[in-house]
């Protein structure tokens, strides 16, 4: 049994984050990690990935690539080699393939037992992040065994796949830019769409992200956002990562992806869709919308200097396709982009809710010293941006240190 002041359970880029915040407040700690560091970015992501935000967006606490070009985009691998470099850096006590088997409250501590070893800790943060195991929807399970599937976290690159047609079911980051992919490589590709944002990746001679913090945006707390649980399941935005690379349904479509409905049934060869691609697209069209209009609004107000407003296509999608017949359309594969979900086997505590999430106020459980990183809308908007989890892991580190000195004075 080895005893620590905080265990943080993931070495990705949230746990990472808040090693290198506990430090600096001399915090004693320790990260367990089931594979390697940055694992998820490692197997689960295609070969060509490239991440949607620009290099300014993706800073962490207590270290910063001096050579790095701010408004570039890191592939994956080279994110993986930065988050190596920076656990390096920051002297990160990783605990590396050492998979948690169990996380308890023993008394006023808590106990991680894992496959090579077990910990004793005053707090402990659950750091595993918002993107853990792929989402199937039950239809997935309608399809005969002779259609390879497979889930955006599976896929690596065009060749790996059987010969033959695509279907890609979902049009958020991973699905449009997958689909995108296998176009160009000379698949014949239907995307099936169903809620998304639509963003450009530049406006007025700036990436969208600088229009976004510049606004305000990524900074905005759960109480500013409408209606919070729908902000968190929110689709991925329909980006793709490079300074200079727009991406939109009607450029697929018009390239010759045959765009669709959301996925309303299955059954052995054929799929069915919803009649609602103009209604979400629309829907999607509206939203981006009023976002440049804001834009526009307040361009001068914020001291940057932008090229005059050029105008965006707008557009609204509809389909034909109620149904396809796989092997009439020649589709030997289809690949599931319907997002992920959080899973916490190991997690022995009741401070989950109804839906299995943990049940959280900015982070903080209701479990006295149990912490949360890495979700959506945690802190603010950005939570679960990089740079995000940054600014959250400061501020949780200050509460853990609180926490941790309160206890010293009752012991006291």
């Amino acid at each position: 049994m080895i005893r620590t002041d905080v265990a943080v359970i993931g070495a990705g880029q949230a746990g990472l984050a808040m090693s290198a915040c506990l430090s600096a407040r001399g915090i004693d700690h320790v990260v367990i990690e089931r594979a390697r560091i940055a694992e998820r970015w490692r197997n689960a992501s295609w070969d060509s990935l490239r991440l949607l935000t620009p290099n300014w967006l993706n800073e962490l606490p207590g270290w910063r690539d001096p050579q790095a070009d701010p408004d570039a985009f890191m592939g994956k691998d080279a994110f993986v080699d930065h988050l190596t470099r920076y656990a390096a850096g920051i002297g990160a006590p990783v605990q590396t393939h050492n998979e948690v088997l169990a996380l308890e409250r023993i008394g006023s501590r808590y106990r991680i037992t894992a496959s090579r070893g077990t910990w004793e800790s005053r707090a402990a943060v659950i750091a595993t992040g918002h993107c853990q195991s792929p989402l199937l929807p039950p239809i997935a399970t309608r399809l005969s065994p002779r259609i390879f599937q497979l889930t955006a976290a599976a896929y690596r690159r065009p060749d790996a796949l059987p010969a033959g047609g695509v279907l890609v079911i979902g049009a958020s980051a991973s699905g449009i830019q997958i689909a995108e992919e296998l176009h160009r490589s000379g698949r014949k590709v239907t995307l099936s769409v169903g809620r998304h944002t639509r963003l450009p990746r530049r406006y007025r001679g700036h990436d969208i992200f600088r229009w976004l913090d510049r606004l305000g945006m990524l900074d905005e707390l759960p109480r500013d956002a409408a209606e919070l649980e729908r902000a968190r399941q929110q689709p991925s935005l329909q980006l793709t990562g490079g300074s200079r690379r727009q991406m939109s349904l009607s450029a697929l479509r018009d390239a010759g992806v045959r765009v669709v409905g959301r996925a309303a049934s299955a059954d052995a060869t054929t799929m069915t869709f919803a009649g609602d691609l103009a209604a979400t697209t629309a829907d999607a069209d509206e939203r981006l919308k009023r976002l440049l209009e804001r834009i526009d609004g307040s361009a001068a107000s914020l001291g940057i200097q932008a090229a005059k407003p050029a105008p965006v296509a707008s557009y609204v999608l509809d389909s034909p396709a109620a149904a396809i017949d796989f092997a009439g359309r020649g589709i030997s594969t289809v690949i599931w982009a319907t997002g992920y979900r959080r899973s916490y086997p190991w997690l022995a505590l009741p401070v989950r809710d109804a839906h299995g999430e943990i049940a959280h106020e900015g982070g903080v459980t209701a479990a006295p010293g149990l912490y949360v990183m890495g979700l959506r809308w945690m802190r603010r908007r950005s939570s679960s941006f990089i740079a995000g989890t940054g600014r959250d892991a400061a501020e949780l580190a200050q509460h853990v240190a609180d926490y941790l000195e309160r206890g010293r004075r009752i012991a006291a």
